[in-house]
C-alpha cells in the first residue's frame, strides 16, 4: 500500500509541477499578491508576532510580498534551512538574504537557531504540492516538514499554501504524513 501511495505521489507531483510551469508570469504575480494578503490577514487575526514561513520557489505561491509586509510590521519571521540529517533548522530573516539550494529552491541565510526554534512560532506557513479536504498535506517528497511538524508537542496552527486547484478531495497518504489546520490559496482561507 505504501508503495502505491509513493507512486501516486510521484505522478501527482509531476502533474502539479507541469501545471504550475504553464501559468503565466502575470497570473503568478497576481496570485502571489492575493496569497500574501491572506497570510497577513491570518497573522493579524491570530495577533501573531513570530511566524515560521518559507521562501517561495519559482513556481510556488509567492510569499515575498508577505515577508516584506511582516518586516515592515515588526513581525519576526523564521525561515527554514535544510540539514543533512533531514531536519529543518531555522533562521530569523526578512527574506532578503538567500542563496540557491542545490535542489533548486531558495534558502535563507542567517544565524542558525536549531530545529526546535520553530516551537516558539505563533503560526507556521508551509509549502505544499496539494492539500485534501481533511487537511492532509502532500509535500514535495523530502519529508522535511512532516518530520518538523510530527516532532512538535503543542504545535501552533499550521497553514499550507497552494494554488486553488491544488485543494483536492484526497491526496495519497503514508503513515508519516502530517495534517495541517488550514490551507491558504489565492481565493481564500479554508480551515479544517
Amino acid at each position: 500500500m505504501a508503495t502505491d501511495a509513493k507512486t501516486e505521489k510521484r505522478a501527482l507531483r509531476a502533474e502539479i509541477r507541469q501545471r504550475r510551469r504553464t501559468q503565466g508570469e502575470l497570473a503568478l504575480a497576481e496570485q502571489g499578491k492575493r496569497v500574501s494578503r491572506h497570510l497577513s490577514e491570518v497573522v493579524e487575526t491570530h495577533g501573531a508576532s513570530r511566524v515560521a514561513c518559507y521562501l517561495a520557489g519559482e513556481f510556488e505561491p509567492n510569499t515575498r510580498p508577505f515577508l516584506d509586509w511582516a518586516s515592515e510590521a515588526g513581525i519576526t519571521v523564521l525561515l527554514p534551512v535544510t540539514r543533512e540529517d533531514g531536519l529543518l533548522d531555522w533562521v530569523v530573516s526578512d527574506g532578503a538574504s538567500e542563496h540557491p539550494h542545490e535542489l533548486g529552491f531558495p534558502e535563507a541565510i542567517g544565524e542558525l537557531l536549531g530545529p526546535i526554534a520553530v516551537g516558539d512560532a505563533d503560526l507556521i506557513f508551509v509549502p505544499a504540492a496539494s492539500v485534501d479536504r481533511e487537511g492532509y498535506r502532500m509535500g514535495w517528497g523530502r519529508g522535511y516538514y512532516d518530520r518538523a511538524l510530527g516532532s512538535m508537542a503543542g504545535r501552533p496552527p499550521v497553514y499550507a499554501v497552494v494554488y486553488d486547484e491544488e485543494v483536492v478531495e484526497a491526496v495519497p497518504r503514508e503513515v508519516h504524513d502530517e495534517r495541517v489546520d488550514a490551507v491558504i490559496t489565492p481565493s481564500g482561507i479554508t480551515r479544517f
